[in-house]
């Protein structure tokens, strides 16, 4: 017989008609049963807007008479953020600055949450792309706790028994550098990736791309472009705002963006995405000493696109006159 739990207590608004997403998780994978445990223990004891919403949760036997498990999610029609970064298939329009700004904030939002204001602070400790979901406005919600772990209310030191040099918690590129060394997960260590993400998110590439050779990282690479190289490095895609137009002019159109109230969006734009990388490096530092928390990547955040969106609104006011 089925059984069916519902372990986040949400109230029953779905009928058979919603759309839902359906995670089955293969047993016969190492460690599958105690990711399943792991998740379903996250999920009762969270609520935010910007995390992925768990309908029910199912624990039965299947045709052959073999365990299944599977969790039933909110359905996200706009997929996953690692789709939009890389697309595989052509999308009718690119995500732009405020988008990805949006985006970025949505995590960061999930993560100070996380960290700051549940009952006992939850390490996530697989935060990458394919694991922000994107609803049907765009709105990011972070998904997959298969791998979080609870701190013990004294520290910031996991409460699980698991030693980290059993095995490295997390995605290639996106784990810090501590966790390889034997060091046990932190809030930091989720800074570390939300400051990989965030640097991904406005170069455009991956931790993992070709072009890094000979020990270069993405983090490496993004500080060594700073101040004056920042719009080299920028994803070409973030400049793509009219449709049909090629990478080499949207670089062009940045420089040659008009003078609004004595102030030019080129400056505007080259000043932000400075401050945003600047952001991701912060929270990608290799010693967790010097990483800044998620409160304060917030905090910086929201006045950057504020500072965009009152510079549309002048130029867009201005063209009304």
């Amino acid at each position: 017989m089925t059984k069916v739990e519902d372990p986040t207590e949400y109230p029953k608004a779905y009928d058979c008609n919603t759309v839902v997403a359906v995670k089955v998780l293969n047993l016969q994978q190492r460690g599958a049963s105690k990711s399943f445990a792991a998740e379903c223990e996250t999920l009762k004891n969270i609520r935010h807007r910007n995390l992925l919403k768990i309908l029910t949760v199912c624990s039965s036997i299947d045709f052959e008479r073999k365990e299944f498990n599977a969790l039933v999610y909110e359905f996200m029609p706009n997929g996953n953020l690692d789709e939009w970064l890389h697309p595989r298939i052509a999308q009718i329009k690119p995500l732009n600055l405020i988008q990805r700004l949006n985006i970025a904030i949505n995590v960061a939002a999930a993560l100070e949450y996380l960290h700051f204001d549940c009952e006992i602070p939850i390490i996530h400790c697989d935060l990458k792309p394919s694991n922000v979901l994107l609803d049907k406005d765009m709105t990011a919600h972070v998904g997959d706790f298969g791998l979080s772990q609870f701190l013990s209310e004294k520290s910031n030191i996991s409460s699980n028994d698991q030693s980290i040099s059993i095995g490295i918690k997390g995605s290639i590129g996106y784990v810090p550098p501590e966790y390889g060394m034997g060091a046990q997960v932190s809030i930091l260590g989720d800074v570390y990736s939300y400051g990989i993400l965030l640097l991904e998110m406005f170069t455009g590439k991956s931790p993992t791309d070709d072009t890094f050779k000979d020990g270069q990282s993405l983090h490496e690479f993004a500080a060594a472009a700073l101040p004056g190289r920042v719009i080299e490095i920028a994803d070409p895609q973030l400049f793509l705002e009219e449709e049909g137009l090629k990478e080499e002019e949207g670089r062009k159109e940045i420089d040659e963006l008009p003078k609004i109230h004595n102030c030019n969006a080129g400056e505007i734009i080259t000043k932000s995405l400075i401050s945003i990388i600047q952001i991701g490096l912060s929270c990608s530092a290799l010693s967790p000493r010097n990483r800044i928390t998620m409160k304060e990547v917030r905090h910086k955040l929201h006045p950057i696109r504020d500072s965009i969106l009152r510079f549309e609104n002048r130029n867009r006011n201005k063209w009304k006159m």
